[in-house]
């Protein structure tokens, strides 16, 4: 795993007015997260994180984090990363301050390599379940993927978890070993498409048909519970008057 350097600032204003104006600014707001200590406010340069990030095909990366001010880089990894709901700019970054002699938990994603025999030769169609495996290893021995080749995967046939070949001396892999990974599903012919639109549309249609009945059913014990309820006053009532005719 390579190791990428990025330069920071401190940031001392908070509140989102001046992370506002901070982002127009061409810069935006981030905190280090480490372990026995409050985080650390700083700002990031936009283009500088942009272009950091082009360089990865993932988002697992180590970065030397140098900090204007700060004696050393910190090592830090990226934890979570938001982006504008409509421009899809960064607006916000989360680091952690890892060791490199602590493993750490990461998800690494998964990459099929190959054509399928069973989707080149047997008009099927390949189906990529699980996407990332989640590991544990040494910061250093971070990958940003995992290679699955399923050339000879034909119709029918899955790969899972225990078939992705990693290096069980650097990775311990904490995804259960029998989920599948990749498989390659026979082709549906129009009369199963047909009838899965139809089971659609039925179960669709079929909700509110059954949240009435529900309700019909509710209110029909409801009404056999008042009954139930009626019966002893009625009988409450008839017993006085059967008391009188008695005395006369």
């Amino acid at each position: 795993m390579k190791e990428t350097k990025l330069i920071a600032k401190t940031r001392e204003a908070k509140g989102s007015a001046s992370a506002g104006r901070l982002r127009r600014t061409g810069w935006f707001p981030a905190v280090v997260y480490g372990e026995g200590r409050p985080g650390l406010d700083i700002q990031l340069n936009e283009h500088d994180f942009v272009m950091m990030l082009r360089t990865h095909r993932s988002e697992n990366m180590i970065v030397d984090l140098t900090v204007e001010g700060k004696d050393k880089p910190l090592k830090v990894m990226l934890k979570a990363m938001q982006h504008h709901p409509l421009t899809g700019r960064v607006i916000h970054v989360d680091f952690y301050e890892i060791s490199m002699t602590r493993k750490i938990q990461i998800d690494v994603p998964v990459k099929l390599t190959g054509v399928p025999t069973g989707v080149a030769n047997e008009g099927g169609i390949l189906e990529h379940v699980l996407r990332a495996l989640t590991v544990q290893c040494l910061p250093a021995d971070m990958v940003e993927e995992f290679e699955m080749d399923v050339t000879d995967l034909h119709i029918g046939k899955t790969l899972r978890v225990r078939d992705v070949k990693v290096d069980a001396a650097k990775y311990k892999v904490m995804s259960d070993p029998d989920q599948v990974v990749a498989a390659v599903a026979a082709p549906r012919t129009e009369e199963e498409e047909k009838a899965e639109t139809e089971a659609e549309a039925a179960t669709a249609a079929a909700g509110p048909e059954v949240l009435t009945e529900k309700k019909e059913e509710e209110g029909e014990e409801g009404a056999e519970k008042g009954k139930e309820a009626k019966a002893p006053a009625k009988e409450a009532a008839k017993a006085p008057a059967a008391e009188k005719k008695e005395k006369k």
